[in-house]
């Protein structure tokens, strides 16, 4: 059977949470005085918001955690009907620990309807005594306010690359085999923060049995860097033909959205040494795209266009 790494290796205690320590240190104080308010757990994807949560639970009920902790995914059960529902029913249920109270917690809270939320503040409040809470979501902001003003607001920031490092390598040592610092690299750049992605990719190119910065690339579906930076460059220089027959091979052959190659391209004008006034002319046209496809612009002519943009800025720079 095939252990799945990201919960093989999820954390089990506070400290093996990457890069959070100042989360941690004041979760930690929770702990000590076994007892926690409601909570939001802010940040990106694969920051550790669902691990924080599950250890934080483990740590204040041991081995009886499962039986005080209800875990919901707010994308999938979002409207109405699961407060009413699983929620409060949960919520009506006597604790069976020495703390007095259980945890529900709702990842991706941020997909929860409004009227869902509304419904949700006031079980939070008629069960407050014998029930917390705990939110995980991209946005706070996408919280009511009367929630959030109920809540402790924690947030995640991603991974640090060192970070992110050390836990591969000692992933790679236990499961006894190597890994070049290439290959650990491309790792990195691709996760961009994303902790559980970065895991998921080592798990799929070491079952691949070939661990190289290529197939790296090819397995987790993206491209190198340096691949967006040379169509970039081909559309500045005036190559606008070459720049689409690039173009087309990324959509094609590589499978890319629009979107895909415009992130890719935005992360690495970011990192360009070029003059101040075409890189903001470039990042406009990016976002320019970008929205215009998320709105229902094709994707060739979207892209078509935004080649077009950027043979133009060069022009006007040479």
């Amino acid at each position: 059977m095939l252990n799945i790494w990201t919960e093989k290796y999820r954390p089990a205690k506070l400290s093996d949470v990457m890069g959070e320590n100042e989360n941690i240190n004041r979760l930690t104080g929770y702990i000590n005085e076994k007892n926690i308010p409601h909570l939001i757990f802010a940040g990106p994807q694969g920051t550790g918001k669902t691990s924080t949560a599950i250890v934080l639970a483990m740590s204040l009920f041991g081995d009886a955690w499962k039986d005080n902790f209800l875990e919901l995914n707010a994308s999938n059960d979002r409207g109405i009907d699961v407060i009413r529902d699983n929620i409060k029913n949960f919520a009506k249920i006597r604790p069976s620990n020495d703390l007095g109270f259980k945890i529900i917690f709702l990842d991706e809270a941020d997909h929860l309807t409004g009227d869902a939320q509304a419904a949700l503040r006031r079980t939070m409040e008629m069960f407050y005594n014998t029930t917390r809470f705990i939110f995980s979501c991209n946005y706070s902001s996408k919280i009511i306010p009367p929630i959030q003003s109920r809540c402790v607001i924690f947030r995640f920031k991603p991974v640090d690359r060192d970070g992110m490092e050390s836990r591969l390598l000692y992933i790679a040592e236990n499961e006894k085999f190597d890994i070049d610092n290439e290959s650990l690299n491309a790792i990195c750049e691709i996760s961009d923060g994303d902790m559980r992605k970065a895991i998921n990719i080592l798990q799929a190119v070491r079952s691949s049995g070939k661990i190289t910065p290529t197939s790296i690339y090819e397995i987790s579906g993206e491209v190198n860097k340096d691949q967006y930076k040379s169509l970039i460059t081909m559309a500045l220089e005036g190559n606008f033909n070459d720049a689409r027959n690039y173009l087309d091979k990324m959509l094609i052959e590589f499978g890319l959205s629009g979107i895909d190659i415009i992130k890719g391209m935005h992360s690495s004008i970011r990192n360009e040494q070029i003059a101040p006034k075409q890189k903001l002319e470039i990042i406009m046209a990016l976002a320019e795209a970008e929205f215009r496809i998320v709105e229902g612009g094709t994707d060739n002519i979207q892209m078509d266009a935004l080649l077009a943009r950027l043979t133009y800025i060069g022009s006007e720079i040479n």
